[in-house]
């Protein structure tokens, strides 16, 4: 016959193995966890431009549809291009005019050129006349007193001088006038280079009239049509870089430890858990608003709230995953994801 003693020592054993599995298991559980940090606060990103025209004008053919992908060189919009183009078509107008204008004015600076040269040859003449009448005249005057020249002669070499200085004079003055007259083509030539700097500009604007894809991406957001006028500077839809895709997972700073820009990553999305998907750790944030203080911190800091606000949670930093083999038909930005990191790994690769 069994005691009641007997029985309840029975009793106890199941008890006792359920509560030693359970801490084994809670054991086992936390060393995964440290080995392997893993959290499902994490979502799918990507990096994203504006798409904004760099001149004012007119959508006349806007060649996608909101969520289309494209290839970088794909034509996106195109602004009317005519202002544009007459612009252009002035300034090498413009520049043909001034070109054939420096023409015209080098001729006639030429011609200027040629006459001041001229008239320095007649201003030598002259002062060499003047100087030759000069010495004339101070040879003949000694002669007159000792009655070898009559006082007629020294007055005719007395009026040469004069007469030979006053031309001097003259060719003198008019060649001063000569080279006063010699304006030169500089001020059209800076002018030419003004209308030139004006063509680079029409041929730049013309350019940006067309607006192309600078990058393999995905479109969103699109809310505009052709005939739309659209401004410089504001954006007309925006484009998903699809090259490079990322999952920013949120771990709590106790599960930080060990982690580094390299650290290997598994990602899967809540979209398709089916799938797994290689990453490495890009990068670790280091900056997040508090929910709570009174400090003024960037608002460009990412604010990531916390569950429970009666007791002490850990603060959450986002860890910036890049996915190596990211499937571009899945992959959308804001998509719920799950990461797990491999610290040991990591730690392997680099002891070998």
């Amino acid at each position: 016959m069994t005691t009641p003693s007997g029985n309840a020592s029975k009793g106890k054993w199941p008890v006792l193995l359920l509560v030693l599995a359970t801490a084994l298991l809670l054991v086992l559980a936390i060393r995964i966890l440290d080995r392997a940090p893993r959290t499902d606060d994490a979502y799918v990103y990507a990096d994203t431009i504006d798409v904004v025209p760099e001149v004012n004008g007119r959508i006349v053919e806007l060649a996608v549809r909101d969520n289309q992908a494209v290839r970088q060189g794909d034509l996106l919009l195109r602004i009317d291009p005519r202002p544009y183009q007459d612009a252009l078509r002035r300034g090498e107008a413009s520049l043909v005019a001034l070109d054939r204008q420096i023409e015209l004015t080098q001729r006639t600076v030429n011609a200027q050129q040629y006459n001041a040269l001229s008239v320095r040859a007649a201003v030598e003449r002259a002062r060499a006349a003047a100087a030759q009448a000069s010495d004339t005249l101070h040879r003949t005057e000694p002669l007159l007193s000792q009655g070898y020249v009559s006082a007629e002669e020294v007055d005719r070499a007395r009026t040469a001088q004069r007469a030979t200085q006053a031309e001097l004079s003259a060719a003198q003055l008019q060649a001063q006038q000569a080279a006063a007259a010699v304006s030169g083509v500089d001020a059209l030539v800076a002018q030419r280079a003004v209308v030139q700097a004006e063509i680079a500009i029409a041929e730049l604007n013309l350019e940006f009239a067309t607006v192309r894809a600078p990058f393999d991406g995905r479109v969103v957001a699109l809310k505009t049509s052709t005939g739309q006028f659209a401004s410089a500077l504001k954006p007309v839809f925006t484009l998903i870089d699809t090259r490079t895709w990322y999952v920013v997972a949120n771990f709590r700073e106790t599960e930080l430890k060990g982690i580094r820009a390299g650290t290997p990553a598994i990602v899967y999305l809540m979209s398709d858990t089916s799938q797994r998907f290689q990453g490495k750790v890009d990068s670790i944030g280091y900056g997040v608003a508090p929910d709570e203080g009174g400090l003024a911190l960037p608002g460009g800091l990412p604010r990531i709230e916390r569950t429970l606000n009666w007791v002490h949670v850990s603060q959450r930093f986002p860890v910036k995953i890049r996915v190596e083999n990211a499937n571009p038909e899945l992959f959308r930005v804001g998509t719920s994801a799950v990461a797990v990191l491999h610290p040991e790994r990591d730690d392997h690769r680099k002891a070998h």
